[in-house]
């Protein structure tokens, strides 16, 4: 008979999610994205951009890249072809330059140029699902947003503040347990956390959460299948 694995513990309560994110914040003072931008538009592209690939290099890529298309109408003007090759070295440059010219163009034709606040709206856009739209949100717009990206999907499962695989589920139950006024912090927390602390070989002896860590608690045992 095959032995079965141990079930996952139950994620924590909203207490200690509260308590661990205050501990992962005073490791990581002033967390913010680390792309470069300058309003909600530049960090729309930015982290259309960022799919796949470092903020580094989208930094990189963005100077020259606003310079010619400074707005999304200038930006709606263009084709994916005349794009594509300021975007190359980001990856997925195709695909990215489609949805960069059919978010531009949407945003004229429905939003008169502006990024609209609101996160059904922004993931009606082309390219634009629920990550990029929180990170806009909660970065450029000043509405509470949730960002779940592979960062936050492992640290969350680890930590055991959340438990579950789907990116959407994660943000649920994280934007359950946490006021909103939290939600951009705690992601972008959990974002430095996990490239710096809790990568996929996790620095455990280096984190200030440890000793609340169930995946430490339990030998690296826990949910683990977002890396």
């Amino acid at each position: 008979m095959t032995a079965r694995r141990p079930a996952s513990p139950p994620a924590h309560s909203a207490v200690v999610t509260r308590r661990i994110l205050r501990l992962l914040e005073a490791q990581h003072p002033g967390a913010f994205t680390e792309l470069t931008f300058r309003n909600a538009y530049e960090l729309l592209v930015a982290t259309i951009l960022s799919a796949q690939c470092t903020d580094e290099r989208v930094n990189q890529v963005t100077p020259s890249l606003f310079a010619r298309y400074p707005t999304p109408v200038a930006l709606a003007d263009a084709t994916p072809t005349a794009l594509e090759p300021q975007i190359q070295s980001t990856g997925f440059f195709r695909v990215k330059a489609r949805s960069l010219v059919g978010m531009a163009r949407a945003l004229v034709d429905h939003h008169d140029g502006d990024v609209p606040a609101d996160l059904d709206a922004l993931v009606r856009l082309p390219g634009v699902g629920r990550k990029t739209a929180n990170v806009v949100l909660g970065h450029a717009l000043g509405v509470p947003g949730l960002p779940v990206d592979r960062h936050v999907l492992r640290v969350a499962n680890r930590l055991g503040i959340a438990r579950s695989a789907d990116p959407a589920v994660v943000e649920r139950q994280m934007g359950t347990a946490l006021p909103k006024a939290r939600w951009t912090l705690a992601s972008d927390t959990l974002i430095l956390h996990g490239r710096r602390i809790c990568k996929p070989r996790p620095l455990c002896d280096q984190c200030h959460a440890q000793q609340q860590c169930l995946f430490d608690l339990e030998g690296g045992r826990t949910h683990d299948s977002a890396h």
